[in-house]
């Protein structure tokens, strides 16, 4: 992506002794898609220090576990063995289904929790993950001045000042409820409709996965959290996650996007999800919200948990619109629509969200 600016804050500088890289060794080592946006001939070294979230860092594989193969920024998955030399991010994780890891305090033995690059200390994983993939950070990378390498440097300067386009979120029950299947057939929908449709991930943690599976449903620009300069959302501030979601639906918006679908990580109760859905400030950004779920009783109560914080609910959709037997009960206890992918997937999606949003809002125009 190439409208990647350095933030106007000076990076950190490192006073301890730097190690320099070859060019060669750096074109050896394996770069994660969480350091898409780091030129590489601005690594001149490595260097020791307390690490902080979206340092870059240099590490070897010393065994693997859960993940075999490294997502790289091209989106190939590369195969781990362990002596790989590796790039990646110092990150915070939650992933309920896998593990929940927090930045090391040193740069001791760690482990790899994420396939996208995150590197973190395990605090705790589900029974059947297997062991996460060790890894032993060798230096934290500076430039030639001596400066840490921080993703923060290489974020997306904000949007200029345009009218905001429709935008949509959606939100689910959980991890894997079918959220990012849910953005990708809206997105598709919209788009068959002739709009300019650009896609958002704005919490998680860095995974170019979710972000390919909208460009393939015909997204214009894709952007997520990475672009926004963290490698992943997990213990930040509900400030610093606003500032996300102005930084890149304004910078969508710029890029003439008539529509903007914005995906929400895991559950309502994860805490960065429930701080951004409950802040005003995000919820004046959007025009309504779609809700994901795996099965009735948890869809029914995240859209009553969603309306109490005053969200114009446009429809469910997720895993259980596969279950008839799902759908029925939710449409027993829901008077909003039940959208499948193929509804989803429709050009006339257009019609009924600007019908849905615009019953209560005062009409823009859209194309």
């Amino acid at each position: 992506m190439k409208p990647i600016f350095p933030l106007p804050s000076a990076p950190s500088t490192s006073t301890a002794t730097v190690t320099p890289l070859t060019r060669q060794r750096i074109a050896r080592a394996k770069f994660a898609y969480a350091t898409r946006h780091l030129p590489h001939d601005l690594v001149a070294g490595m260097t020791a220090g307390v690490p902080r979230a979206g340092d870059l860092v240099l590490a070897r594989v010393e065994r693997i576990g859960h993940h075999t193969r490294l997502e790289l920024p091209s989106g190939r998955r590369a195969h781990l063995h362990p002596g790989d030399e590796v790039v990646v991010s110092m990150g915070n994780r939650y992933a309920p289904d896998q593990f929940e890891g927090l930045v090391p305090k040193d740069l001791g033995p760690c482990q790899l929790v994420a396939a996208g690059g995150i590197a973190a200390m395990v605090e705790c994983q589900h029974q059947q993950a297997k062991n996460a993939t060790r890894i032993q950070p060798l230096g934290l990378l500076v430039d030639a001045t001596g400066a840490c390498l921080n993703l923060d440097r290489f974020a997306l300067t904000a949007g200029t000042s345009t009218p905001r386009p429709l935008t949509l979120a959606v939100a689910g029950t959980s991890m894997n409820a079918g959220k990012t299947t849910t953005v990708a057939h809206l997105v598709r929908g919209l788009t068959r409709s002739g709009l300019r449709v650009g896609a958002a991930k704005i919490t998680g943690t860095g995974s170019g996965g979710d972000a390919w599976t909208m460009l393939d449903a015909g997204a214009e620009t894709v952007v997520d959290f990475t672009d926004a300069g963290h490698a992943s959302t997990y213990l930040l501030e509900s400030q610093e996650l606003e500032r996300i979601a102005e930084r890149l639906t304004s910078h969508l918006a710029a890029q003439g996007c008539e529509v903007v679908v914005i995906e929400i990580a895991d559950g309502l109760y994860q805490r960065e999800t429930a701080a951004l859905l409950q802040s005003r400030s995000f919820r004046s950004r959007v025009d309504g919200m779609l809700f994901a779920g795996s099965d009735a009783m948890g869809t029914v109560a995240g859209v009553s948990w969603l309306q109490q914080h005053g969200w114009l609910m446009l429809g469910v959709s997720g895993k259980l619109t596969t279950s008839p037997l799902a759908v029925r009960e939710t449409s027993q206890a829901l008077d909003i629509p039940i959208l499948d992918i193929e509804t989803l997937g429709n050009p006339e999606i257009h019609r009924l969200m600007t019908d849905l949003v615009y019953a209560v809002q005062p009409v823009k125009a859209v194309a």
